[in-house]
């Protein structure tokens, strides 16, 4: 898998689709616009003689001109409907594995990790991805995918079969957990990863409210803290990274990297990394742990 010549519909055959509700609603109005753009240029002289009719007062070419413009403006919506479906198909598994493959490839060795952690693991592109690393190194280690399944042991089970099927079950465990609150003990895993999730967490108070901002940076700093000293995290994530770069500096975090724009769902996505101290982190008088519950 990842590899050149990969056939991508298999990709989907395993995977799936979580954004598959809004694609369908994108076409949907996508279809809709289509045909009554089409509608409209169809019956354009019969729409222009009810314009004129109906507002005797405008000049035919005032209304030959609406009449135009309604149409062509419903076309050019329409296009940037289809677009967007595009860009969520692509970006939904295919996008999302190839980026899965570019994290994996940050950590420089394998063999050593002996833990490793996906949070907000979903169907499993990024878990199978470390797991199939973690083989193809003929490492003893193990990935963790922890997501707050909600309907229990059936997504759960989902995602073990997706593993199943790359065949690399025997690395790969799943666990149901808040991303705010994980339920591994300090310093656990040597790599830590996540793929388009932590932009997901405190959703319910509204993306753009400071609530939803604390919630993030309080996912963060529980990444921080499961994390081994010298270990490394890499976080793929949508819009927000630049929060997640200050809390990372105001933590005293080492080699924090920010990748290049890569445009993802329509929106900007960055990949960030960066590596804990080997030593303990000292914050405004005190060790990075007290300001967990910040």
């Amino acid at each position: 898998m990842g590899k050149p010549g990969r056939d991508w519909m298999h990709v989907y055959a395993i995977y799936g689709m979580d954004e598959w509700h809004s694609l369908v609603l994108t076409l949907l109005q996508g279809s809709v616009l289509s045909v009554s753009s089409f509608l409209f240029m169809a019956y354009f002289g019969q729409i222009c003689h009810f314009l004129v009719r109906s507002f005797p007062f405008f000049p035919i070419q005032v209304c030959s001109f609406a009449a135009g413009f309604v149409g062509s403006l419903m076309a050019l919506v329409a296009v940037c409907f289809f677009v967007t479906a595009a860009n969520i198909w692509y970006s939904d598994v295919i996008l999302h594995w190839k980026m899965s493959q570019r994290i994996v490839g940050m950590v420089g060795d394998w063999s050593n990790v002996k833990t490793a952690l996906d949070i907000g693991c979903g169907r499993g592109i990024l878990l199978n991805a470390v797991a199939m690393q973690l083989k193809k190194e003929g490492s003893s280690g193990r990935v963790v995918g922890m997501d707050l399944w909600l309907d229990g042991q059936k997504s759960m089970s989902s995602t073990l079969r997706t593993a199943a099927i790359e065949g690399v079950q025997e690395y790969v465990t799943c666990r149901s957990g808040d991303a705010r609150n994980l339920p591994f003990m300090d310093n656990y895993f040597d790599v830590v990863v996540s793929a388009v999730f932590l932009h997901t967490v405190g959703k319910e108070f509204g993306h753009k409210s400071s609530a939803a901002a604390a919630e993030r940076v309080k996912t963060l700093q529980e990444v921080v803290r499961v994390l081994k000293p010298g270990g490394m995290a890499i976080i793929w994530d949508l819009v927000y990274v630049p929060e997640y770069v200050q809390r990372l500096h105001e933590l005293k975090m080492q080699e924090i990297r920010v990748s290049e724009f890569v445009p993802a769902f329509m929106v900007q996505s960055h990949i960030v990394s960066f590596r804990k101290p080997h030593h303990q982190v000292q914050l405004n008088g005190h060790d990075w742990r007290s300001s967990i519950a910040c």
